[in-house]
């Protein structure tokens, strides 16, 4: 089985993250979509809404799956048999962080490969961070998501 790792905060998760799922899926046996905690980010929304909010985008997907996992993203690759990290890449900006992230991870787990796919050009402008910014101040953001957000409660 060749099963891949797709973490991120995914605060929320974007149409640019399906799309690497999607194409995930045509490399891979499996998909874990891994929520993570980052100990430097305050979330946006609660990680238990998120986690069911993307499993139900890929309800008909029995190869997709969404955990939430806390530690090093190394370390819960090999916890769950993953030898494959899945990474979106938009720009060069975005190269250069993946990268450096993918050396570490390599030296913590020398099995873990990460594979990095580029975005649809479609897709490139989409972040979490703008989603979030446009949604708390009461602009659509259905474009960019797979789902409807909540209400944002200040």
């Amino acid at each position: 089985m060749r099963i891949a790792l797709f973490p991120g905060s995914f605060d929320p998760f974007t149409n640019g993250h399906l799309d690497v799922v999607r194409r995930g899926t045509e490399l891979f046996d499996e998909v874990i979509i891994a929520i993570g905690n980052n100990s430097s980010k305050v979330r946006y929304l609660p990680v238990e809404q998120m986690i069911g909010m993307i499993e139900d985008v890929f309800r008909d997907e029995p190869r997709v799956s969404v955990q939430a996992y806390k530690g090093l993203t190394a370390d819960f690759a090999r916890e769950v048999g993953a030898k494959f990290l899945l990474r979106g890449l938009r720009n060069t900006t975005d190269f250069e962080y993946e990268n450096t992230i993918a050396q570490a991870n390599r030296h913590v787990n020398p099995e873990l490969e990460t594979v990095f796919l580029i975005t649809s050009p479609v897709l490139a402008a989409i972040s979490s961070t703008i989603i979030r910014e446009i949604h708390r101040f009461g602009g659509n953001v259905n474009d960019f998501v797979p789902f409807e957000l909540p209400p944002f409660n200040n």
